[in-house]
């Protein structure tokens, strides 16, 4: 009788205890004044003379900011270190050596005169969810790993040498700091000669997950706190180079010129009549025009322009870029032209969330009383790359009036929490398994 009156004691302590730990759990939330003081603290990193966000890969503002970042990483316990490629790497032992890490991450470079949220938020969560841990005396079972990728702005750079993807003849590219990807490598402390060392291998990691604003306004203009991410589109990129014949603008006939500007003009609209021809919503832009001869007095002899299209199917992009090839050619004819198209080494594929953790996500999120919805990204993420190591997911939080790339980007610090929170509670169930 005594043996038995001590064992249910046991099953009922135990029971409770289990409880409390769980309920602790529950219970825990992220620090919103930390994760927002840290972004206002970070965007002072890159102001160029002119005032504006310079915080380009490669760039002081870039390697200052980095520097900033391990140090807050390795004050949170992290060991970190810097890969071939120039990822930053912090790690956080787990309690099972033998598990595979749970990875989160994003990346802190910009665009030119960029906004202060986009990849900053999914860094500064990721370090906000190891102090959190930290601070809750809380070892998970699973290691854990903070990635911070090298220039995602200028193609993934980063993420796909992670992943084994980012071909050498690419390190020869510049960004618009002016420095190659290999002369930047260097720069921010990784060796672009062994670059091959920073790949890693399928199934090195039990997950990779990310936070992102959403770079457009479905969630502000639902009233949602946030989006379970589907699937990332895949991106192909082109270089156009057109090349007519440079002339004097007052003394050549309209009728006797070839002009590169006029046939990249109809070039334009051709892209912009082949993406709508076809169903679905895939997407298609000219971002980037110049001229060089850039004089009044001078027929453009030449014209060069980028061409970027986006889709959750390759085989859709591929066959809308035949069709503006088809409509290139009847322009050269018409303008006595040449169009040559160059295919860049920075494409992504399409990528599909794991459904496993969208379940976890949106577990976390009715948990915690936070709206969500599923959506697509039309975006390019780090995190589509690290879908070759392992099971992937992404979270986006609202940004007013859905503009991002720009310094009016802006994200409320309880609207921050509320993906944070979802990412804090996603990693703790992942780690359950």
């Amino acid at each position: 009788m005594k043996s038995l009156v001590l064992s249910s004691f046991f099953i009922l302590f135990t029971i409770n205890l289990f409880a409390q730990v769980r309920f602790s759990t529950d219970a825990i939330s992220v620090n919103e004044k930390r994760i927002d003081q840290r972004i206002q603290e970070f965007a002072k990193f890159g102001i160029n003379d002119q005032g504006e966000p310079f915080r380009v890969a490669y760039s002081q503002g870039d390697i200052e900011g980095r520097a900033y970042f391990m140090d807050l990483m390795r004050k949170a316990g992290l060991e970190v270190h810097i890969d071939f490629a120039g990822n930053i790497i912090g790690k956080r032992a787990g309690k099972d050596p033998s598990k595979k890490p749970i990875a989160f991450g994003s990346h802190i470079d910009m665009v030119p005169n960029g906004g202060n949220y986009d990849g900053t938020l999914g860094s500064f969560t990721a370090l906000e969810i190891i102090e959190v841990l930290n601070e809750h005396n809380i070892i998970t079972n699973h290691p854990l790993e903070v990635i911070i990728f090298q220039n995602e702005e200028a193609g993934l750079v980063g993420s796909r040498a992670m992943a084994g993807r980012l071909k050498m003849d690419a390190l020869s590219q510049k960004n618009a700091s002016g420095y190659t990807i290999a002369e930047g490598t260097k720069r921010i402390g990784g060796d672009p000669e062994r670059l091959p060392g920073a790949a890693r291998k399928k199934g090195d990691l039990a997950a990779f997950i990310e936070i992102h604003i959403e770079q457009s306004k479905v969630l502000e203009s639902r009233g949602i706190d946030v989006a379970i991410i589907e699937g990332i589109v895949g991106i192909e990129d082109w270089d156009i180079t057109v090349i007519g014949l440079a002339n004097h603008a007052g003394s050549t006939p309209m009728n006797d010129r070839q002009d590169a500007l006029i046939a990249a003009s109809k070039l334009v609209l051709a892209v912009n009549e082949v993406v709508n021809s076809y169903e679905g919503a895939q997407v298609g832009s000219v971002g980037k025009i110049s001229v060089p001869s850039g004089a009044p007095n001078i027929i453009p002899g030449k014209v060069e322009m980028s061409l970027q299209m986006r889709d959750l199917s390759t085989d859709k992009i591929m066959g809308m870029f035949a069709d503006i090839e088809e409509r290139a050619k009847q322009i050269e004819k018409e303008t006595n032209t040449q169009i040559v198209f160059e295919h860049l080494n920075l494409s992504s594929t399409p990528t599909f969330a794991n459904k496993e953790i969208q379940e976890k996500m949106i577990q976390a999120a009715e948990s915690l009383g936070i709206s969500y919805m599923k959506m697509q990204s039309g975006a390019g993420h780090d995190t589509q790359e690290m879908a070759a190591l392992g099971p992937i997911g992404m979270v986006f939080i609202p940004s007013k009036d859905g503009i991002s790339h720009n310094p009016k980007e802006y994200s409320s610090p309880s609207e921050m929490a509320n993906g944070a929170n979802v990412m804090l509670h996603t990693v703790l169930l992942l780690d359950e398994k």
